[in-house]
């Protein structure tokens, strides 16, 4: 996506796996006019891709979106469709604490509604397991190197592979539904 000014937009942050399939799944939103991969929640400050796994970090997205064109909680239901939010040791293909799910939420109406919209998914028994997704306060953001910006649109024969093998689209349509209908959406 080109540089924006980010005044009069909203940001949210959320790790659901691998940075560039979370990237590449939200590009798809019209609302959104600005993504940035990245790290966040280590235990470390300005991690690399090559530190920020040991260090504790997850890999993120912060999407910038125009509140006038979609909400918090649209955002969070679309979330909530392309990745897994039960599995407790990864994503998909990715495995380990770095590619687990969870909201990073700036301030407490964010943090509410994400416990609601998690509330709503376990009720309505949309996934065969428990959510695990955690809902944590939103510490710094650290920006991926450039090679992760946007790496479905710089390596399609690569990314494309990789996310057909990874089981992502087969999870994707298989609860796409079912997340909107238990949100009211």
């Amino acid at each position: 996506m080109n540089e924006i000014s980010h005044r009069d937009l909203n940001s949210a942050i959320f790790a659901g796996g691998c940075f560039w399939c979370v990237e590449a799944d939200f590009k798809k939103r019209p609302a959104i006019k600005n993504i940035e991969s990245g790290y966040i929640g280590g235990d470390t400050e300005d991690p690399s891709y090559e530190t920020a796994a040991a260090n504790r970090h997850r890999e993120a997205v912060r999407v910038w979106y125009d509140p006038n064109e979609t909400s918090y909680r649209e955002l969070l239901a679309y979330f909530f469709t392309i990745h897994d939010p039960t599995d407790s040791g990864g994503s998909f293909y990715d495995r380990g604490h770095s590619y687990t799910s969870a909201v990073y939420c700036q301030n407490r109406q964010e943090e509410d509604e994400a416990l609601a919209v998690i509330e709503a998914l376990e009720e309505a028994d949309v996934f065969p397991n428990p959510i695990v997704t955690e809902v944590l306060p939103a510490d710094d953001f650290w920006t991926a190197e450039e090679y992760h910006q946007n790496y479905a649109d710089k390596n399609p024969e690569h990314y494309e592979q990789y996310r057909q093998e990874s089981g992502r689209e087969d999870f994707i349509a298989d609860h796409r539904d079912a997340v909107y209908e238990a949100l009211g959406l």
